[in-house]
């Protein structure tokens, strides 16, 4: 068995919020309370959606909230070569193929999935793809028509139906960016991590990459799904919901606030925001974190 192996992957899209800061913490009191490692990985692979400064501004709030991470922080960046080796290996075993669909041709004449449109399959049939001239594919995972099931330590047994909720899904795009769901089965592998503890808005990729990593004969690490943050509006706070940015001055009152979210005993008074991590790390259980969504607004008395 390899050692417990645990990872935060943000993504310098924005900077961290109450969200992130709830991953993180989670993250890593599992990984602690464990005795394993805990590993960073910057998600940077689509610079159009990227903010300036965002990536060195989250590894600052990061070290301020008294996070210590093992290793050289991993940016997908800078990992463009194993993403090729990767996708090389599907091609030449055929699990892969071109799709050279514009994204509204295909989603016109799609059905509703898990995850937005599942894609109907017409490139995956070569008869009836239609390369044009100059136009480069998309590259396209083969899935299975049956159920992908796992035991998520949060939320239980989960299944989906691949070809029926998702269908074929894109490991390249056609303008050359790498997808989520290939780099982070890849660094994953690499970066042998056995425990994902991350937010349930991932819940509904997870079985894309276990398809993807049986594909690929990747152990299939341990996943445990946090309930997600929300305003009262029911919406997730996220960058998109313009969740604030981590206040640096009101450290412990944040770390306080996550950590009751996570049903950890109250903490008392520390001197610094690593005694409140320490805390947790001794406190660590995993089987008391509830599945519900978790509004923000409705703070614990102990923190407003």
């Amino acid at each position: 068995m390899n050692p417990y192996t645990g990872r935060f992957a943000p993504s310098p899209t924005g900077l961290l919020h109450i969200g992130s800061l709830l991953t993180a913490t989670a993250s890593y009191a599992a990984a602690r309370a464990a005795g394993g490692r805990w590993l960073l990985r910057m998600e940077d692979l689509d610079p159009p959606r990227e903010m300036p400064g965002a990536a060195a501004d989250i590894l600052r709030t990061l070290e301020a909230f008294g996070f210590e991470w093992d290793g050289e922080v991993a940016y997908q960046s800078r990992r463009h070569a194993l993403y090729r080796t990767v996708l090389a290996d599907l091609q030449a075993r055929n699990l892969v193929y071109p799709c050279y669909c514009s994204r509204r041709q295909w989603q016109q004449e799609a059905r509703a999935g898990a995850d937005g449109f599942v894609y109907g399959g017409r490139c995956a049939d070569p008869a009836f793809r239609q390369p044009e001239n100059g136009k480069t594919p998309a590259w396209r995972l083969r899935v299975p028509d049956s159920d992908i099931v796992f035991d998520d330590a949060i939320v239980g047994r989960y299944r989906q139906n691949l070809a029926r909720d998702i269908g074929d899904f894109v490991l390249l795009r056609a303008d050359g960016f790498w997808a989520y769901q290939l780099a982070v089965v890849a660094d994953d592998a690499e970066q042998g991590i056995t425990h994902i503890v991350r937010g349930q808005d991932l819940l509904v990729s997870t079985p894309r990459q276990i398809w993807l990593q049986r594909c690929l004969n990747y152990p299939q690490p341990h996943y445990a799904h946090l309930p997600l943050l929300t305003n009262r509006a029911g919406q997730k706070w996220s960058k998109q919901t313009l969740a604030p940015a981590l206040d640096l001055a009101r450290r412990e009152q944040l770390l306080r606030q996550v950590m009751a979210y996570l049903q950890l005993p109250p903490c008392p008074a520390v001197d610094k925001p690593q005694d409140l991590l320490a805390w947790a790390v001794r406190h660590w259980d995993i089987a008391r974190i509830p599945p519900q969504p978790i509004c923000t607004e409705d703070a614990p008395a102990e923190t407003v």
